[in-house]
């Protein structure tokens, strides 16, 4: 098998005497490593080896893909990708990239990433035993579980374009099963990078969110105000993330199509995309158009959809560097570090601030409770009861339902306490909100 430096300059050569206007590789060379240990023993042990190469071609100026994880045929590659851009009836116009620069982006070191197999099965270990040990009710574990995950990209084209990155880091979570009073419950904590490190940290938060769970009963059906934590509150906006994208605002899949310069939060509103976020920073999107941070709503105003090249030409304007794309798949829009700037005030001001009405620490049913497209969602949810700024009791069996929008638009009041969320798709995070109203049914 060729190497990648000596299957690209034959792809590359093959695919200009062929026809081709540009061609372009995207490689992927990773490894995904997870252990899990439950009573004990080992309950999961893998180790994942991901491996590919994503050509495009632009040809008839059309654009073409073809995919392989065998570096042994590049003339085969190029033919199969100009099949395929025969066959694209779209007359979208689709960029490549040209040589640029790019800014120096300082990776956090990830020390956890670097530990050994050995290392990381005796940190799980020792994960549910310090679980196990941190509160009688608990009776057993559903995960004590560590991952790490490298990742290498590297993506050149015939137009002088030549960007490489390396990704580590590592994650870790913990799902306690407690008793109480005769009710089992669970809760979930998880981290990211060396936080994975403090072990003690992260299952106090998993015994404290199981135990604010007992005794949790339904409240009547009506309009509250409401606290949407920030767990919640950064689940909402990973799931509604594809209403910012101009790819489905172009396809009339958005509510947002041609509303940038308009109101559609409220001005303590400001929503991110910012590749540079310290956590997780890149110096380029998949089409190694340079990083650029930008409002996507600046104090409740739309200021931009997130654009790739394709969209941004159809457009008329510059790509905001969002361009997402899987190894084996064609080139898409996608966040990169996608957040609500944090306010000043702390979570517990926000409840002294609501007074009376309803924190939501739960979401569930995402996937099937909600229409990007319309905005509409309809969600199970739980949470804490509040009344005259002090937590009473807490609460399960309610359905939230509203408009993302309006949701947006009825923020009064943001929290300091920025949390993110696991990385799917990108990285999403959001501090605790206070919304002025929301429907929830209950008994």
């Amino acid at each position: 098998m060729m190497t990648f430096d000596e299957f690209k300059k034959l792809a590359f050569e093959s695919a200009l005497e062929l026809g081709c206007e540009a061609a372009e590789v995207y490689f992927t060379d990773g490894e995904n490593f997870s252990v899990n240990v439950l009573g004990g023993e080992l309950d999961e042990y893998s180790v994942e080896h991901s491996f590919g190469l994503n050509l495009r071609v632009q040809f008839g100026g059309k654009a073409g893909y073809a995919y392989t994880e065998m570096l042994d045929d590049p003339k085969s590659l190029v033919l199969r990708a100009i099949d395929n851009a025969k066959a694209i009836e779209s007359d979208d116009v689709q960029p490549m990239q040209g040589r640029c620069e790019y800014e120096t982006v300082e990776k956090p070191v990830c020390a956890a990433a670097k530990m050994t197999p050995a290392e990381k099965i005796a940190y799980a270990e020792k994960l549910e035993k310090t679980l196990l040990a941190a509160d009688p009710r608990i009776k057993r574990t559903m995960y004590s579980a560590a991952s790490t995950v490298r990742m290498t990209t590297r993506l050149h084209n015939t137009l002088g374009l030549e960007a490489e990155n390396t990704d580590e880091t590592a994650y870790a979570y913990v799902c306690p099963i407690m008793e109480q009073d005769g009710e089992l419950k669970d809760g979930f904590a998880v981290r990211i990078g060396d936080k994975i490190l403090d072990a003690d940290a992260m299952v106090k938060e998993a015994v404290d969110k199981v135990s604010e769970k007992f005794g949790a009963s339904p409240v009547p059906s009506g309009e509250y105000s409401i606290i949407m934590r920030n767990e919640a509150m950064a689940d909402m906006i990973s799931a509604f993330s594809p209403m910012f994208s101009a790819y489905s605002a172009q396809k009339g899949m958005s509510l947002l199509n041609g509303k940038e310069g308009e109101k559609i939060a409220a001005e303590c509103v400001t929503l991110l995309d910012d590749p540079f976020y310290k956590d997780n920073p890149r110096a380029f999107d998949a089409e190694g158009v340079p990083s650029v941070t930008k409002k996507v709503i600046d104090r409740g105003v739309l200021t931009t959809l997130l654009h790739n090249l394709q969209t941004a030409a159809k457009a008329g304007v510059a790509s905001t560097s969002n361009a997402g794309r899987s190894s084996s798949g064609p080139i898409g829009v996608a966040p990169s570090n996608f957040y609500i700037k944090a306010g000043e005030a702390s979570y517990d001001q926000l409840i002294e601030r609501m007074g009376s009405g309803l924190i939501i620490t739960e979401v569930s049913g995402l996937h099937a409770g909600l229409n990007p497209v319309s905005g509409d969602f309809s969600l199970i949810a739980s949470g804490l009861l509040a009344e005259g700024g002090r937590i009473v009791r807490s609460v399960d069996q309610i359905t939230v339902a509203g408009n993302f929008l309006s949701l947006m638009q009825n923020i009064t009041a943001v929290g300091s306490d920025l949390r993110f969320g696991m990385p799917m798709g990108g990285f999403f995070g959001s501090p605790s909100v206070l919304i002025d109203k929301l429907m929830v049914s209950g008994s």
